[in-house]
């Protein structure tokens, strides 16, 4: 059956053993990041350039150096190593880690297709993870980056904000981000009754949270305070995240756009326009759900009002 290429986000949940071979746990394994996920970016020319593009003032270098692509930050090279950015030291336990997704992000919402038998048993081995070893996603890029490496470290970085008249925290680094985003939320609202009346609705946004992404044992975007949910006060019998979908209905991605409850598009557009990527554009989909990712707007060619 020929493959569908769907804009999504995998979040890749396999067992050490289902992933690898026995034997020399050293040794690379026989799959590409290609066969695990169609829409994933995996030119690692790119992906490395495109971290270098979004984070230049924290990265120093980035060049082609025994045989990968890599990074230098404070000293240390971090090489895209088939998506799991690792330093040198780490290289050779590679297989211990699964890749990071930098994936393609459609600048419209995509039309949502039928799904293929092949993409069905995916989602809902999703649903119903086997397996004792989950991959876990390494920390060592990101933790460096954000000066985030372990819970107490991160939580040096975090700050209280108020956004839309509630509190809640975020790392530093997305502060002033967040707003300028609210300032032109705001002032689209003015002549948007849509907009404020979705302003209205808000409930206490989540911001920070040490946390594993949901179904895994990797850190989430929440726990390094660079991603936030705004979650209505009512979601009027809509859904809004693909794992509580689940609860009520076994075929959780065929809900429709229509049974999702969406922000309005001028507020998605504002925050992409800073590089928060939304969650409403994902297969495992996530509405209220915003994370800073600027090198997927890099890679994908989307335009960035500021770094």
């Amino acid at each position: 059956m020929k493959k569908k290429i769907k804009l999504f986000i995998i979040i890749l949940i396999f067992s050490a053993n289902s992933l690898f071979p026995s034997g020399n746990k050293d040794i690379e394994p026989e799959y590409t990041l290609e066969e695990l996920d169609p829409t994933l970016i995996t030119d690692s020319e790119l992906v490395m350039k495109a971290l270098y593009g979004a984070f230049n003032e924290k990265i120093d270098k980035v060049e082609f150096r025994k045989g990968d692509w890599a990074v230098l930050m404070k000293g240390v090279w971090y090489y895209y190593s088939r998506g799991r950015l690792l330093p040198e030291r780490e290289l050779r336990k590679a297989v211990k880690y699964r890749p990071y997704q930098f994936y393609k992000y459609p600048a419209e919402l995509p039309p949502q297709t039928e799904a293929t038998p092949e993409e069905i048993e995916m989602y809902l081995s999703w649903t119903n993870p086997t397996g004792a070893n989950i991959l876990n996603r390494s920390g060592y890029f990101l933790g460096v980056l954000w000066k985030a490496s372990t819970r107490k470290e991160t939580e040096k970085q975090i700050v209280d904000i108020t956004f839309f008249g509630k509190t809640t925290r975020v790392h530093k680094g997305i502060q002033q981000k967040l707003a300028i985003i609210e300032e032109q939320i705001q002032d689209a609202a003015k002549t948007d009754n849509t907009i404020q009346a979705w302003i209205d609705n808000l409930d206490s946004p989540g911001g920070y949270y040490w946390r594993a992404i949901a179904k895994t044992k990797s850190r989430s975007y929440h726990s390094y305070g660079l991603a936030i949910d705004l979650l209505p006060k009512s979601l009027d019998g809509k859904q809004s995240y693909w794992l509580w979908a689940s609860q009520k209905r076994s075929d959780w991605w065929n809900v429709s756009y229509n049974e999702r409850y969406h922000p309005p598009e001028t507020v998605i557009k504002i925050f992409e326009s800073y590089g928060f990527v939304w969650g409403g554009k994902w297969v495992m989909f996530d509405t209220m759900h915003f994370e800073y990712r600027p090198e997927v707007f890099i890679l994908n060619g989307l335009p960035l009002k500021e770094k």
